[in-house]
């Protein structure tokens, strides 16, 4: 084989030096480097190394990431100019569960030093290392071009937008999932509206349904028009990361029914959870001619409110004219408050359920208390009003709804109405048979406590 040493090889004419005949391949030795050509060709794929948790990728190699099980992250190589990194959707679950791309250091992504999730279905993106200024590129994407991205991104319930900030409601289970999280971290604390489920009414001269926990906070970076309770500072902060979090809404609770037996009082409402935050729901009105075998569900977010108790027949029940307890159990700022007290004596009435901000008024008959508002969803809206007492008085009025969707409690020989959907308002108790009509024929009914509601609040833009 014979050898050249040679310093330079150039042409002698013409534009064109030619290296090697056809067919050839012009190899360069172990060891050796070439500056001038830039790189030939695209990436070399890893189809031996399907990834599955995150992974550190390095230059020159492309990868198939598998997102089926959950979220992964690939972390970037320190780059310099010339890198090149390419990744594609393995399984076409990005989708479902995203691909986080993460920049080295203080190192950059179009532009921006932040990560960037992946989250569209069969999405592949090759990118290359420019300059420190731009740092890495995307030259080639499926679906949309990928920059770094500073904010917070994330998916799940009805979205809407008020300025800058991104709001989620939940009116029913669901899913807040997370794709990438805020380069500031004060960003990642969200703001959050949690609403238990409104308690139900009691029955036979019953006592208002509690309306259900109520719990917000207002994060650092925002700024709407808060609510009394909001409890930033003091309150449960929420700190969003790259995650999926589960939406529990809570429901309703029953009504509470008036029958010669058994009767029984309105049921709890359900609880509400975001994170770490759960709001706990109201509790149920009494009836009056409560059968002793059945359980008093009074106390919760906001505790019902009494019935009339004066019947000496019935000792056993003669407890029933308390209201429950609120704020059950404790947290801070409180969730809630208590239900009013029904007298043992005309009128024969019930107490109103307790609302976010006010307790229920005590029976003759008793409105439901008031409940809190926030311009959380961008305008201002009431949430967590206690259900007003039902009434046997002959001619009168029964006990209103506390604002905030609590339900109007039913005056003679009517029933309860309903706390308002998705506002967590409790129900309103029922009154007694008309005069004149065969004595407990059929049940009357309070009403069923108004479902609550979860709202996510950040900065997105």
């Amino acid at each position: 084989m014979s050898k050249i040493e040679v310093n330079e090889i150039d042409k002698t004419s013409g534009s064109t030096l030619t290296l090697g005949g056809s067919g050839t391949a012009v190899t360069l030795a172990c060891g050796a480097t070439q500056t001038g050509f830039g790189r030939t060709g695209t990436v070399d794929w890893q189809t031996g190394s399907i990834k599955t948790s995150t992974f550190t990728a390095a230059n020159g190699e492309g990868y198939f990431a598998d997102t089926s099980s959950g979220a992964i992250t690939m972390n970037l190589p320190a780059g310099t100019a010339g890198n090149i990194v390419s990744v594609v959707d393995y399984t076409n679950t990005f989708q479902t569960n995203n691909l986080t791309i993460t920049p080295n250091g203080s190192q950059k992504i179009g532009g921006v030093n932040a990560s960037v999730g992946l989250s569209t279905e069969g999405q592949s993106v090759t990118l290359v290392y420019v300059d420190d200024t731009e740092g890495w590129k995307n030259v080639q994407d499926s679906t949309s071009n990928v920059t770094g991205n500073p904010f917070l991104v994330a998916s799940g319930g009805t979205e809407t937008t008020s300025g800058n900030f991104k709001i989620h409601t939940f009116t029913g289970p669901g899913t807040f999932t997370v794709s990438n999280a805020s380069a500031t971290a004060a960003e990642n604390i969200v703001s959050y509206l949690v609403v238990a489920g409104g308690g139900g009414g009691g029955g036979r001269h019953g006592g208002g349904g509690g309306a259900g926990g109520f719990r917000e906070y207002k994060g650092p970076a925002d700024c709407y028009t808060a609510s009394p309770l909001n409890g930033n500072p003091g309150g449960t902060a929420v700190t969003i990361t790259t995650q999926a979090y589960p939406i529990t809404v809570g429901a309703g609770g029953t009504a509470g029914i008036f029958r010669p037996a058994p009767a029984c009082s309105g049921g709890v409402g359900g609880n509400s959870i975001f994170s770490t935050i759960t709001s706990t729901g109201g509790g149920g009105g009494v009836s009056a001619s409560q059968d002793a075998t059945a359980p008093i569900t009074r106390d919760g977010g906001s505790g019902g409110g009494g019935a009339y108790a004066g019947y000496s027949n019935i000792p056993s029940i003669s407890p029933n004219h308390v209201g429950g307890s609120g704020n059950t159990p404790s947290v801070s700022p409180s969730q809630g408050n208590n239900g009013g007290t029904a007298q043992s004596g005309a009128p024969y009435a019930g107490a109103g359920g307790g609302g976010a901000t006010a307790v229920g008024a005590n029976a003759a008959p008793g409105t439901g208390g008031a409940g809190a508002t926030t311009s959380i969803t961008a305008s201002p809206v009431a949430y967590a009003g206690g259900g007003g007492g039902g009434s046997y008085v002959p001619g009168g009025a029964a006990g209103a709804g506390g604002t905030g969707g609590g339900g109007a409690g039913g005056p003679e020989g009517n029933e309860g109405s309903n706390g308002t959907a998705n506002t967590g308002g409790g129900a309103g108790g029922t009154g007694n048979d008309q005069p004149g009509s065969p004595a407990c024929t059929s049940p009357q009914k309070g009403g069923v406590g108004g479902s609550g509601i979860v709202v996510i609040r950040y900065k997105f833009q």
